[in-house]
């Protein structure tokens, strides 16, 4: 059975071209698509020429956004003895050991990221089955697994993210808010185009970059042109 678009999806849609559009003209129509009754993010899909079934071909890595992702991140920390109490002086917003790691097996998720020390890495390990399918698990490449708890936390509550491609070679991710200027969000994807870029997976063959898309929460999808972006300098973007 077919889905019947609203009249708000049909006018909102038939504001955007099937066109790849300029950076800034895009993110300047995904604010004027942003039109539901909430905060809308930004949210960017990215189609690579990767297939993450290979090792060698596998993206994840975090990006600092230099203006934000406009939310209120919460942190977890799971660590052992002082280093606990070091967390939660940090910002840390739920913090403990073993304590901790028995209240997430039970059902605890109300944070939005988990840092880990790498001493008790292995008993998060148990974890997995829990925190994987949620995007939770702590790593060394996405920067949640550390000794140095205070840059971690300060980082990620600033807008740092991590990101990975998912099992089509396609980057799901939020840069900002809709309600961010055009400008700002153009600074944002910049940065995350030029990590996309800096994290080429060793084993990518042939054209990185297909397809750039940016969209609000509940808006229409909008094609970014992804060389005129690429050729975009930092100056330009801020």
């Amino acid at each position: 059975m077919v889905k019947k678009l609203s009249k708000r999806t049909r006018e909102l849609r038939a504001k955007v071209q099937d066109k790849a559009y300029a950076p800034l003209e895009a993110l300047q129509l995904l604010k004027e698509t942003a039109t539901a009754k909430f905060p809308e993010s930004a949210e960017a899909h990215i189609r690579l020429g990767i297939d993450p079934k290979y090792t060698d071909q596998q993206l994840r890595t975090t990006v600092a956004l230099p203006k934000g992702t406009g939310q209120e991140i919460r942190v977890a920390v799971i660590a052992r003895g002082e280093k606990v109490t070091e967390a939660t002086n940090a910002g840390a917003d739920i913090a403990g050991s073993e304590e901790l790691i028995d209240e997430i097996q039970k059902g605890r998720m109300d944070f939005d990221l988990l840092i880990a020390t790498p001493d008790v890495m292995p008993q998060v390990a148990k974890l997995g089955r829990v925190l994987g399918p949620r995007g939770l698990m702590p790593s060394p490449k996405g920067g949640t697994v550390t000794f140095d708890l205070p840059q971690a936390i300060a980082e990620f509550k600033a807008g740092k993210l991590e990101f990975r491609a998912d099992r089509t070679g396609i980057v799901h991710v939020l840069f900002g808010k809709a309600g961010f200027s055009a400008e700002d969000l153009l600074t944002n994807l910049k940065a995350l185009q030029e990590t996309i870029d800096r994290n080429r997976p060793a084993g990518a063959k042939g054209r990185y970059w297909r397809t750039m898309y940016v969209s609000s929460t509940m808006g229409p999808s909008i094609e970014v042109d992804i060389n005129a972006l690429r050729d975009l300098k930092v100056g330009d973007a801020a």
